[in-house]
């Protein structure tokens, strides 16, 4: 499955050189890591989000944001968010940064 190489240039701009980021292939797409922990990638056309538990029911009431299900149930702290959610450059960078937000408060790989 191919992911979304315009989108994965956006999410590279709004990271803005951050040298603890990484991407790594993931779920038939790309995921960004800050520290060796996950905090957004592309599936498809799609961009998912970590937001961790805590945050999961606050990120899940932003608009275009929904359940990450990739295997099928609900995998909780994860969300997936629609293309609307996420096209203007102050929507990706909100999204990216609660990621980034919740991979940081991990302890490092």
């Amino acid at each position: 499955m191919a992911y979304d190489e315009a989108l994965a240039a956006r999410i590279r701009s709004a990271f803005d050189g951050d040298q603890s980021v990484t991407e790594k292939k993931m779920f038939g797409g790309v995921a960004f890591m800050v520290s060796g922990n996950m905090a957004c990638g592309i599936v498809s056309n799609e961009l998912m989000v970590r937001v961790g538990p805590d945050n999961y029911e606050d990120a899940l009431s932003r608009p275009h944001a929904r359940p990450m299900d990739f295997t099928g149930r609900p995998m909780r702290g994860m969300v997936y968010v629609a293309r609307p959610g996420f096209e203007s450059k102050r929507d990706l960078a909100a999204w990216v940064e609660s990621g980034a937000s919740f991979a940081r408060s991990l302890p490092p790989k």
